[in-house]
């Protein structure tokens, strides 16, 4: 019987709670049952994400592999469909699903991701590269409109203006609020990653560098920039953060062959949710506590200097 690991055990039912327990006990037996029905074998340690869990497999078909089950949430629902669109094209390759189980059987690459490269110029080159490669027309399944969600964004952003206690210059939330507003409704119908961090980029054998984990969006690619420079804040803060911000953001709009404007307000847009959104939930690198006071001020910080004229 394939283990899962105690901390994914952990972090899953402190976020879902009986639900949540619930799943983790049928786990096991639902992992057996994918290796069976896809003829794998276990071949290495099982590894997990926040909502997923990996398992390691051979395969008489396809080789070194390895299957996913997440979590089940709606989240999750379209990251098969993005990868089937993709066909192996700058993200792994899908070779089988089941979607009523949230599982996948992809190919396997190395554990080591473009997070973990130091200079964040090439981060930026890479990910732009790789974000060129899936801005493919959307498949015909109806999957989620970006339109729709930063429509519901904006609202939510009004209200957190309103109800949460913050330091942002009015200035800085109007000009996300009018990002929303005039690239919201006006979209390309194209494939979106939707969650293009570093840490979603990963080495690989068949190509240098691969996704995974999408969300599996239509509309403007430009909105990944957001998602790769949010958490590089970190590391260009304090010192020339805004010609450093640039400087990625002009290296990922010319390795993706997107309008650089685009990518600049989508970045701060993104930007200026994680202020509020930090607030209300904290961030991956702090929860609570002086940590995320000091973690906060520097996103406020960051947004602030990444507003456009």
């Amino acid at each position: 019987m394939i283990e899962v690991p105690e901390t994914f055990v952990r972090t899953t039912v402190d976020r879902e709670g009986e639900p949540g327990a619930h799943w983790l006990a049928g786990l096991p037996a639902l992992l057996g049952e994918l290796t069976d029905r896809w003829g794998c074998v276990p071949d290495g340690d099982v590894v997990h994400g926040g909502v997923g869990i990996v398992v390691p497999v051979a395969t008489p078909d396809h080789g070194p592999a390895v299957i996913k089950v997440s979590y089940p949430h709606p989240g999750n629902d379209h990251e098969p469909d993005a990868f089937a669109a993709w066909g192996g094209h700058g993200a792994v390759r899908l070779y089988a699903r089941d979607d009523s189980r949230y599982a996948m059987l992809l190919e396997r690459v190395h554990s080591d991701s473009l997070a973990e490269v130091e200079d964040v110029e090439e981060v930026a080159r890479v990910a732009g590269r790789v974000a060129r490669r899936l801005a493919v027309p959307a498949p015909s399944a109806e999957l989620p409109r970006l339109r729709d969600m930063v429509a519901r964004w904006a609202d939510e952003l009004r209200l957190d203006r309103r109800e949460l206690e913050h330091a942002l210059p009015g200035r800085v939330i109007d000009a996300a609020l009018a990002t929303a507003r005039e690239l919201g409704p006006s979209q390309p119908s194209l494939l979106v990653h939707g969650d293009l961090h570093a840490r979603n980029i990963l080495r690989a054998e068949r190509e240098p560098w691969l996704a995974v984990d999408p969300k599996g969006w239509v509309g403007d690619p430009a909105y990944d920039a957001g998602t790769l420079l949010k958490p590089l804040a970190l590391r260009i803060l304090p010192a020339d953060a805004l010609k450093t911000a640039h400087r990625l953001m002009d290296l990922f709009s010319e390795e993706a062959g997107l309008d650089r404007e685009r990518v600049g307000r989508w970045a701060h847009f993104q930007i200026v949710r994680a202020c509020f959104w930090g607030r209300r939930h904290g961030f991956r690198v702090a929860r609570a506590g002086t940590r995320l006071d000091a973690v906060t001020r520097l996103a406020d910080h960051f947004a602030e200097l990444l507003t456009p004229a």
